[in-house]
């Protein structure tokens, strides 16, 4: 909710410079069909969580079965970001550490008491082979996830590599729901996360469905994810929230990076009231220019510390923008709250891309760079 007002209180400078209703652009722009896409979000989540079990693999009973120090989750881009997940969750009710490497080399603490799990949507992602391929060397039991490419073929030529196969033909980002839910229903099944009780996976899903529907813009082009989008579309974006929910902050600020071609800034409670929070006061003027002219998202969930709690009411109070909200993720879990904050952020994400005349699967300088580093080697 907006610190003042709702989302619909703007002024008439806020409206996009076309007259085109999101509908409407999202036929013209939405190339490669990332409106479906994220549609299917749930079922793909579904769809990962039926398909990871040891019933389909069987050499996740001996994984299981292993006493592991940590997991260390290899990758990049929309491939690494399910590693955020598991690790939040972890953090919050896992048995082990779980550690993210985005890099083409190994921690130098890591050794093969650690489990590896590599994901790379294309199979080709040079820092996730090359790391991988390392660790493999030096004996490590690895899990890889992915949809082909040289990745997927490292079981063939390693006896302690599995594979865990993935859907493919959509971009990395949009693959996030087939990505995470095989992460999360591995880890379950080898003991690191709880298993849910019998229905609430299946409750949940349902509930977020619910929730992938009623923020559809296309379905909805001037409901509230459309009127954020539009306070969202001139002015610079900063993104808060807890610890737990660090993850969602990131992804949102890339998706915002790739889909919106927009940049992003992030500060976690309790760390940025240490520092950012001066920031955010101004310096000379209760409205300095640095601050005031920001959108201010403070995602929030119902299992927060109290005093983080308190901390983002003083802050969304004192903040010297007019346009603050406080954006909750609904659910009893921080699973089902993350994801669902997933969703909202992807269709506002969207959203801004179409406004500012974008397809959201265009990403030319990331193909330019791959193409630049192809041509150099």
């Amino acid at each position: 909710m907006k610190k003042n007002d709702t989302p619909n209180s703007m002024q008439e400078d806020d409206k996009p410079p076309q007259e085109l209703s999101l509908a409407d652009l999202a036929k013209a722009l939405d190339n490669q069909g990332i409106v479906d896409l994220t549609r299917a979000f749930v079922n793909d989540l579904r769809g990962g969580i039926t398909h990871a079990t040891p019933e389909h693999f069987p050499w996740m009973n001996d994984i299981g079965k292993t006493k592991w120090s940590g997991i260390l989750c290899l990758g990049m881009g929309g491939s690494a970001a399910g590693g955020d997940f598991i690790s939040a969750l972890s953090s919050f009710q896992g048995t082990v550490p779980i550690l993210i490497q985005r890099d083409y080399v190994l921690p130098s603490w890591w050794n093969s008491d650690w489990l590896v799990i590599s994901t790379s949507h294309s199979g080709n992602t040079e820092e996730a082979l090359e790391a991988t391929e390392t660790a493999l060397k030096l004996d490590a039991t690895t899990v890889v996830i992915s949809t082909g490419g040289i990745l997927s073929g490292l079981p063939e030529i390693y006896p302690k590599c599995f594979l865990l196969p993935s859907v493919g033909g959509q971009p990395p980002r949009t693959a996030f729901g087939h990505i995470f839910s095989r992460q999360l229903g591995l880890l379950r099944n080898i003991g690191v996360l709880p298993q849910p009780r019998e229905g609430a996976d299946d409750a949940m899903f349902d509930r977020l469905q619910l929730a992938v529907e009623g923020f559809d813009i296309v379905n909805d082009p001037e409901g509230d994810v459309a009127q954020l989008a539009l306070c969202m579309l001139e002015r610079p974006i900063a993104l808060i929230g807890p610890t737990e929910l660090q993850p969602a902050l990131n992804r949102f600020k890339n998706q915002l990076n790739e889909n919106s071609a927009r940049f992003a800034r992030i500060g976690v409670i309790p760390e940025m009231n240490h520092n950012e929070s001066v920031a955010w006061g101004g310096v000379g003027s209760d409205q300095d220019a640095s601050s005031s002219d920001h959108v201010l998202m403070l995602l929030t969930w119902q299992g927060m510390h109290r005093q983080v709690s308190k901390r983002m009411d003083w802050m969304i109070a004192h903040a010297t923008t007019d346009f603050a909200w406080k954006i909750a993720g609904e659910g009893n879990t921080l699973l089902e709250s993350m994801l669902h904050l997933c969703i909202l952020m992807d269709w506002i994400s969207i959203a801004l891309a179409f406004l500012h005349g974008k397809d959201p699967a265009a990403i030319g300088p990331i193909t330019a760079l791959k193409a630049h580093l192809e041509s150099v080697q």
